[in-house]
């Protein structure tokens, strides 16, 4: 019978103590599986959900293959700017000890600032479209680098970095050992494993979540009801710590000003955003000051929010692995859960390939008698909106009428 690995066994003494100060006492499935294949070099695909413990699987065993007198040796490409500071985060917090210098890369801040410090980092974490703009500019050179890191490898692709990604991946050397995480393994990234991995190791760990702990609902209703009954389920259950996942940008803003002027204490966060306002929102979710957030998919991905109590799909998911996914972030560490999908006719296909999962046990409820709500269908003048995506609204403005 395998032993089971512990952080005193795994780990040298200082980052042993770094974690124990950090409230870190028991390595997870992936960190212990993942963690002696990292170490001896090897290339490894790790399959794995939000809440795994992944960040601290590859951060751990890199850490401590690390010297300070190195220059940049290792590179971990993400794919949100929220994702990129706390990963960043996680790496500054245990290589403390060692004095390894962590530089963050990513778009919507100054690039001048990170100019000037990547030349003295250690370790990079970056977004795929910024960290191209400094190999542009040729004030980041990779070819020191040994170690890359694909986090949501999946993620990234969905959002359109493949080239960006075959790119840095061409600007580093081919002997460089290469960790990839990802929840699914798609076509595309199957092709950037076998043109950019060497015979990895393959480590699949199952779902998070303990679905005894996690009840699974859904309602059907009438279009117009849809807001009325989000409403009066978050009033019911006395402000819950609760992520609602929309599809859009423009629905998690519409969802977070409705909610706020029917008296729910709401803070959207999407990729139009600028960096500064997301950054405020997540730190005021985190502080349990905000106890609501509504949320594009994308934006969601790419932040780790720890004790959620409610997760409601507000836009149903079209996929049961995107169904699998955000639900998985409540009923974690034996805490109950409550997942809340509401389904309207335009649902129905969506819905039911979610239901096409036989171990997900979702159950119907009859809709109560919902008091109407007030729902503005217009939003008030955007604040805090990244410049980019406001280019892009003017530029779909201007598009409309002229076609």
């Amino acid at each position: 019978m395998k032993q089971k690995l512990t952080f005193k066994t795994m780990l040298s003494p200082e980052l042993h103590r770094v974690l124990t100060s950090m409230g870190i006492k028991e390595p997870t499935p992936i960190q212990e599986e993942s963690f002696s294949l990292i170490k001896q070099n090897n290339d490894v695909i790790c399959q794995s959900s939000t809440g795994s413990g992944k960040t601290l699987a590859f951060a751990m065993p890199l850490s401590e293959m690390i010297n300070n007198n190195d220059k940049l040796v290792a590179l971990i490409l993400v794919p949100t700017r929220e994702l990129c500071e706390q990963v960043s985060e996680e790496f500054k917090k245990i290589t403390k000890h060692k004095k390894l210098n962590v530089v963050e890369v990513y778009g919507g801040v100054s690039i001048e600032n990170q100019i000037r410090k990547v030349p003295h980092a250690h370790i990079v974490v970056a977004t795929p479209g910024r960290l191209c703009d400094l190999i542009d500019r040729k004030a980041i050179n990779l070819k020191t680098i040994k170690k890359v890191v694909l986090d949501e490898a999946d993620r990234m692709l969905d959002m359109g970095f493949v080239n960006d990604v075959e790119y840095i991946l061409e600007q580093t050397p081919k002997g460089r050992q290469t960790l990839m995480f990802s929840a699914t393994i798609q076509k595309e990234i199957d092709y950037l494993i076998k043109r950019h991995m060497r015979e990895p190791k393959k480590i699949k760990i199952k779902e998070h979540v303990d679905k005894s702990l996690l009840k699974q609902y859904f309602y059907i209703v009438n279009p117009r009801e849809r807001f009325d009954l989000l409403v009066y389920l978050l009033k019911e259950e006395k402000a819950p710590y609760a992520i609602v996942f929309c599809g859009t940008r423009r629905t998690v803003d519409l969802v977070a000003h409705n909610l706020k002027n029917n008296g729910l204490e709401a803070h959207a966060i999407h990729g139009g955003l600028t960096q500064n306002r997301r950054k405020k929102v997540m730190t005021s979710f985190h502080g349990k000051s905000t106890h609501i957030l509504v949320a594009s998919d994308i934006a969601a991905r790419g932040i780790d929010i720890q004790m959620l109590s409610h997760v409601y799909n507000y836009d149903v998911p079209k996929t049961s692995q995107d169904y699998v996914h955000r639900i998985g972030r409540t009923a974690r560490a034996g805490h109950e859960g409550v997942a809340v999908t509401i389904v309207t006719d335009k649902d129905f296909d969506s819905f039911r390939n979610v239901q096409r999962d036989k171990t997900l046990d979702i159950m119907e409820l009859r809709p109560p008698k919902l008091p109407r709500t007030n729902y503005n269908k217009f939003l008030p003048r955007q604040q805090n909106v990244h410049p980019q995506s406001r280019r892009n609204l003017h530029r779909s403005h201007r598009s409309r009428h002229h076609n």
